[in-house]
């Protein structure tokens, strides 16, 4: 079995006092990792509560510190998997946390929206978050080797790294059409005030579309029939449900700088190729540049997460059409990468920006030099 990175990172603060939150898409593997959590310490006597069971909700909604008490007796762990099925969850787990001290609550939930409404105000100061990815190129590495990983590469830019994709290459098509088809948007339906459900097919295809590229709303609201708004509020729940994520334009010093630009990119190359239906080979493909920046860019966000380290990123543009694929800033640096699958385009820092920012560092990430970028 491929050994989670946040197996690590989340082990630390059990029984720090407070409640640990895991979010991140379906089908990564989060209940997979709860259960080895509940392996690795029998000691506490674990409780697994899944939420998607119809008797175990009743339990955990409305249920006042005293019933709470009763229902986790003897155990010191408690697991609750979906939690964003019960309503008034917050509620519930500010009551654990507050009325039945030594007891670690470990909760789940395969989106940031019905989770993170429920316990953000209830959990202020008691909880800590974590975000589970596909898997991500260190870890698949550490189970094979980085030799093999080249060697896929093709493979992880064409299917991407979900789990049961890696686990069963050779029906990696039909898993992945079926986690577009069928699993995609059903937190986002599930929520409220979704008027118009058919237009987020068409949003999401025109994101794939226009992977690597600048976004516009008012150009996205014109390709799916909808008014600029409502492109503004669909794109930020694809986002909240881990389907997609924006990189912001960088500005600070340049008058001719890109001030508001963004760009979008898919949480797993594989769903992005989903949604078009198109799995072909690099050797046939126009795309080859785009699907190697989503790639690279995903891969450098799970290595961040699970070394705990967040800078604030980017990319860079100005109106004369200079550009920077991805900057990190942390610290005061600012870290620029220009990315490119070709090792023999040769990649230049433009001089106004290396002007205006002297505090920089510079490199670039092809396909032959990319393993440390991302592992």
């Amino acid at each position: 079995m491929i050994k989670r990175a946040l197996f690590d990172v989340i082990s630390p603060y059990f029984h720090s006092g407070k409640v640990l939150v895991l979010t991140g898409p379906r089908q990564v593997g989060k209940t997979t990792l709860l259960r080895q959590f509940g392996e690795a310490r029998r000691d506490d006597n674990p409780l697994f509560l899944d939420c998607d069971e119809p008797d175990i909700v009743p339990l955990l909604e409305n249920a006042t510190s005293t019933a709470l008490r009763q229902l986790v007796g003897g155990h010191r762990l408690v697991f609750m998997d979906e939690a964003q099925r019960v309503q008034n969850i917050g509620r519930t787990l500010k009551l654990i946390a507050d009325n039945i001290p030594g007891v670690q609550v470990v909760v789940s939930g395969s989106s940031a929206l019905g989770l993170r409404d429920e316990v953000n105000e209830p959990l202020t100061g008691r909880k800590l978050e974590f975000r589970m990815f596909p898997f991500a190129t260190a870890e698949l590495a550490a189970s094979t080797s980085s030799l093999e990983e080249g060697r896929l590469l093709e493979q992880r830019l064409l299917y991407g790294a979900y789990p049961d994709v890696v686990n069963q290459p050779a029906n990696a098509r039909r898993i992945l059409l079926e986690l577009a088809n069928s699993y995609l948007y059903k937190d986002i339906l599930a929520y409220k005030d979704i008027r118009r459900p058919e237009l987020l097919g068409k949003l999401v295809t025109a994101l794939a579309l226009q992977l690597g590229s600048e976004v516009s709303y008012n150009e996205l609201a014109g390709i799916i029939g909808a008014d600029k708004e409502t492109v503004e509020r669909y794109l930020d729940l694809l986002e909240k449900t881990f389907v997609v994520f924006r990189l912001r334009s960088f500005s600070r010093n340049l008058r001719t700088e890109l001030k508001k630009s963004q760009k979008v990119y898919f949480l797993d190359n594989g769903v992005r190729n989903a949604v078009l239906n198109n799995f072909q080979p690099l050797a046939l493909r126009t795309d080859t540049g785009a699907l190697w920046e989503n790639f690279v860019i995903s891969e450098r966000r799970k290595r961040n997460v699970h070394r705990q380290e967040f800078p604030n990123t980017y990319f860079w543009r100005t109106q004369t059409q200079q550009e920077i694929d991805y900057i990190e800033e942390r610290d005061g640096i600012l870290r620029a990468f220009e990315i490119k699958w070709s090792s023999k385009k040769k990649a230049r820092l433009p001089a106004s920006f290396a002007a205006a920012y002297p505090s920089h560092e510079f490199a670039r990430v092809t396909s032959a030099e990319w393993f440390s970028f991302v592992s």
